[in-house]
């Protein structure tokens, strides 16, 4: 029986362009093996491997945009043997060979249009999965936001802790403040500010199993009078809510849209006491137009894990937040920190894959496990990255600012 590289070629228009379109030099770690059991290595040493079960499959690899290539993967029209980390890096190779990183593969600022409705349909597609699905490969605390490593030494678990607790001392949260966490997940954050710093927290969020699981979480802590969940839109917040001393929102920017966040940031501001602060942590995009993310992966992202996701980049949070009279104290990049996160969600993901196939259909397991190796590229490569921003609710008062003169404070 003849080996597979001695098999000969199948003569097909799409394997001739796909082939073609590759730079002859490009090493890429990859087998192709097709359904006659041709095979094909782009190295001496593949760690992927991609089975074409038949020659319709090839039309996702032409051209190789990340986009098409996930289309065909999460949908089951070819398989890949691999760690999840490796095929995203095979993936990211085969578009930078054969797909021009402008046009529609480029950088392009891609403003959404929003709305009650549709950004809860949103958040409900992202974030009600299951509980038990995130669970997994978030780890017990269910913390979906970059962690922070001071040492590098850190488990997940001490990283998301360490996170927590870098936010509330940055805002100086003190005892019988009125706290404000817009987009409050499974609520992490508003239970560390009661228990540990005795403040008065309402946590917000647009998703219902986040909502129905924070709830149960603060009842279970003894804290259902100190710690108030609502399932509430941040843009229904008025003044009978009365001012908050401090406001918190963590990864939840990044729903609001890019011509949406002069009014996201002018709603903290008025809910925000005069000499207020607020921390707004989030992700962000690296090119200084605010373009998405290249060679398809804003396409892939946007249609199967964020419908209606837009970041900014950094100059333009600061510049709404500025309008809106919010002066930024503090700005700190945490790229490397999301770096080092979503690798260890990766990791769990990976580990615990018989557990979540139990727990969701194959293609959305398929889909999160591309979207949060994809991730780890996206902010390894600096195609994205995070910041905090502090700022304070001050204008020309300057007596109004609380901060010291020092940072020293936030690492006391």
């Amino acid at each position: 029986m003849a080996s597979p590289a001695a098999l000969a070629r199948p003569k097909n228009s799409l394997l001739a362009r796909f082939l073609h379109g590759l730079h002859p030099q490009a090493d890429i770690p990859l087998r192709l093996t097709l359904w006659n059991g041709w095979e094909h290595d782009f190295s001496a040493d593949p760690h992927v491997t991609i089975r074409l079960p038949g020659p319709k499959a090839l039309r996702y690899f032409v051209p190789p945009s990340l986009d098409n290539l996930a289309e065909g993967y999460v949908n089951g029209h070819f398989d890949v043997q691999g760690h999840a980390q490796d095929v995203i890096h095979v993936a990211s190779k085969l578009a930078h060979a054969g797909v021009p990183m402008q046009g529609r593969f480029g950088r392009i600022f891609r403003p959404g249009h929003h709305s009650r409705t549709k950004d809860a349909r949103a958040i409900e597609h992202h974030y009600d999965v299951s509980n038990d699905f995130y669970r997994l490969w978030l780890g017990p605390e269910m913390v979906y936001s970059c962690a922070y490593f001071p040492t590098q030494t850190e488990t997940l678990d001490q990283a998301q802790s360490a996170k927590l607790d870098h936010i509330l001392n940055k805002i100086m949260l003190q005892p019988g403040e009125r706290l404000l966490d817009i987009g409050c997940g499974w609520g992490a954050l508003v239970i560390r500010a009661a228990q540990k710093y005795g403040a008065h927290a309402v946590g917000i969020t647009l998703s219902r199993n986040q909502y129905a699981l924070a709830f149960e979480r603060v009842a279970q802590a003894g804290l259902t009078g100190q710690v108030d969940i609502r399932l509430q839109d941040y843009r229904d917040m008025d003044a009978h809510d009365g001012l908050f001393d401090k406001i918190t929102s963590v990864g939840m920017f990044e729903h609001v849209g890019l011509n949406h966040l002069g009014a996201y940031f002018g709603k903290i501001s008025s809910l925000l006491q005069d000499g207020g602060l607020v921390l707004n942590h989030g992700i962000t995009s690296t090119d200084p137009n605010s373009g998405a993310t290249p060679l398809g992966a804003a396409e892939f992202i946007h249609k199967y894990v964020f419908p209606n996701g837009e970041l900014p980049h950094i100059s333009l949070a600061l510049k709404d937040m500025q309008s809106a009279g919010l002066e930024a104290l503090d700005v700190e990049c945490l790229r490397r920190h999301y770096t080092r996160t979503l690798s260890l969600w990766v990791q769990n993901y990976e580990t615990q894959s018989d557990a979540l196939r139990d727990l969701v259909d194959e293609t959305t397991f398929r889909i999160w496990r591309m979207y949060l190796a994809g991730c780890v590229h996206a902010f390894s490569h600096n195609w994205v990255s995070l910041y905090q921003i502090l700022a304070c609710k001050a204008g020309e008062r300057e007596q109004l600012n609380p901060t010291s003169w020092s940072r020293a404070y936030m690492y006391a």
